[in-house]
């Protein structure tokens, strides 16, 4: 897969994810978070009010942090292929 399709595939997964109406399990959003903020090159400081919701979002970024940008983009196309267009 190019870089260029990659990237398609990406936003599209995006997209997707930005638009589906039902609730998600915690788990799978802080995987989908994660992998969208390392596949962004997005290291600052989780945003949240609450501290616990930043603790589980830094803990997410934390067990993906050595994954390049290229791969945090096809492991998040792979989750939303997987997870939530099998539903």
């Amino acid at each position: 897969m190019t870089d260029e399709e990659l990237h398609k595939k990406f936003d599209a997964a995006v997209n997707f994810v930005n638009s589906y109406t039902e609730p998600l399990p915690a788990d799978l959003l802080l995987k989908l978070y994660a992998y969208f903020k390392i596949a962004n090159r997005n290291f600052e400081n989780p945003g949240s009010r609450t501290p616990l919701i930043n603790a589980f979002k830094a803990n997410a970024l934390f067990q993906a942090k050595n994954i390049s940008a290229e791969e945090a983009m096809q492991k998040y196309v792979a989750l939303v292929e997987k997870e939530l267009k099998s539903l």
